[in-house]
């Protein structure tokens, strides 16, 4: 399935939020990574100025963010939720791994709506909050400071989210405008390369074909190991063609 239609399956829930500027960061690390459905559980203050300014060109998310009073209306429609906790419990599923939990849910948005499940910033989600998603996950910091903020936790989700959406390798900025790189350079036009040098070499008296040594292979391996492009081809044999200057260096016949 495209990988932007994965993502856009993916609904945010942030459970009793109790800072503006902490759902404005939410939803600014969503959009950077693809993810636009914002569900808000109870927020303390929202709408709210701090929430736009912290959002920071993600206000759009805000405007769409749906506010409900409980977590069973955010989740209404799921097929499959993840609950962020902090610590393993005695009751609820299993806590994984970011990474391994992500896979499972990406798998799970094949067939519809999914959700991640974030906390209150001081009391986390409540025991019936957890047992209301079918995984959960913890992120791996520091034991010795494990303070994460709640648009951080966010930004790290939506991140495993969309690395595992597009199999490690998701577009970059910028992919509208003239590749720098061009297509690999064919054996073909690698000979001619080839041809080219060993013939302006011959001529300008840097190689002597009765005493040709190991030039030729060396240059050859040079090449071969660059993975030379057809850009590069071009522009090595223009400035070949424009070489014919005798140079004094070589073995002389």
């Amino acid at each position: 399935m495209n990988p932007e239609v994965l993502l856009s399956r993916i609904r945010v829930v942030l459970c009793r939020p109790s800072h503006p500027g902490n759902i404005g960061a939410a939803a600014r690390a969503m959009k950077t990574m693809g993810l636009s459905d914002l569900r808000l559980v109870a927020p303390k203050q929202f709408p709210d100025p701090e929430a736009d300014t912290r959002a920071t060109g993600a206000v759009d998310v805000l405007q769409r963010a749906e506010i409900v009073a409980s977590l069973p209306e955010a989740l209404a429609g799921t097929v499959f939720a993840v609950a962020l906790s902090a610590r393993q419990r005695d009751l609820g599923p299993r806590v994984g791994s970011p990474r391994e939990t992500v896979v499972r849910l990406l798998e799970e948005a094949a067939h519809g709506e999914v959700a991640l499940v974030f906390g209150n910033e001081t009391v986390g989600l409540t025991n019936e909050e957890v047992l209301q998603c079918q995984a959960a996950v913890t992120i791996p910091t520091n034991p010795d400071f494990s303070s994460l903020n709640l648009g951080s936790a966010v930004q790290v989700l939506c991140y495993e989210c969309r690395m595992s959406a597009f199999a490690g390798r998701p577009p970059v900025a910028g992919q509208g405008v003239t590749p720098f790189a061009s297509p690999p350079a064919t054996h073909d036009e690698l000979e001619g390369l080839y041809g080219h040098f060993e013939a302006v070499m011959t001529e300008t008296g840097f190689y002597n074909p009765q005493q040709p040594g190991r030039l030729l292979p060396k240059l050859r391996r040079l090449f071969s190991r660059a993975r030379v492009e057809k850009d590069e081809i071009n522009i090595l044999r223009g400035i070949l063609a424009a070489t014919r200057q005798q140079t004094g260096h070589g073995r002389k016949s």
